[in-house]
């Protein structure tokens, strides 16, 4: 299934959170969709971020995984995000597990793309390639720092997770014109329902 790339699905507000966010109706099993389970996508999604994602990170672009173990360990790291990060806004805090498989999974990836020199943390970043699975883990570093924690929300429409960069924090959805608009309907609709009956 073709994917449109489009600037909803970088909601997240960080290449991170955007990765993460690449399984929708994680909170509905019976619903649920893995973006990636087409490696195309997984590259066509490099692509997007690297011209989505140049307010965190400039003129970088991400390589995708060539291999299927690469693709592997890029889910993995994916699904460590959002663990990682998902229980910290609902429990205001890191569990040890969590944290644990991010730092392991992220270590690894590093240590094998050694290649990879002159490594910084987003925006400080000078390459002009870097892959997709280095990048993501550090931006998730980048999250870590408290003052940055504290503004990952979880949309209470479609549950992604998204970073509230707003000045008073007041951000309540992922994508204004997207969830918002449609919680928006939703209540009109509760509404005139109610009327009606």
């Amino acid at each position: 299934m073709y994917i449109d790339w489009n600037a909803h699905r970088f909601s997240g507000g960080v290449l991170a959170l955007d990765l993460a966010n690449t399984v929708i109706f994680r909170q509905a099993p019976e619903r649920v969709q893995d973006r990636f389970s087409n490696s195309v996508e997984v590259a066509r999604f490099a692509t997007a971020a690297a011209s989505f994602r140049s307010g965190e990170w400039g003129d970088v672009q991400f390589e995708a995984p060539e291999s299927q173990s690469e693709h592997s360990k890029l889910i993995e790291l994916r699904e460590a995000i959002n663990s990682l990060f998902r229980t910290a806004v609902a429990e205001e805090g890191f569990k040890a597990q969590h944290l644990s498989d991010f730092l392991r999974l992220g270590s690894a990836l590093i240590a094998d793309n050694q290649h990879e020199a002159n490594l910084a943390l987003p925006p400080f970043v000078r390459r002009r390639d870097l892959s997709l699975s280095v990048a993501a883990v550090l931006s998730a570093l980048n999250l870590l720092d408290p003052r940055r924690l504290s503004r990952i929300k979880i949309c209470p429409n479609c549950h992604w997770l998204y970073l509230d960069e707003s000045r008073n924090r007041s951000r309540r959805w992922c994508d204004m014109t997207v969830c918002g608009n449609r919680a928006k309907a939703k209540r009109h609709y509760d509404r005139r329902s109610k009327m009606d009956g």
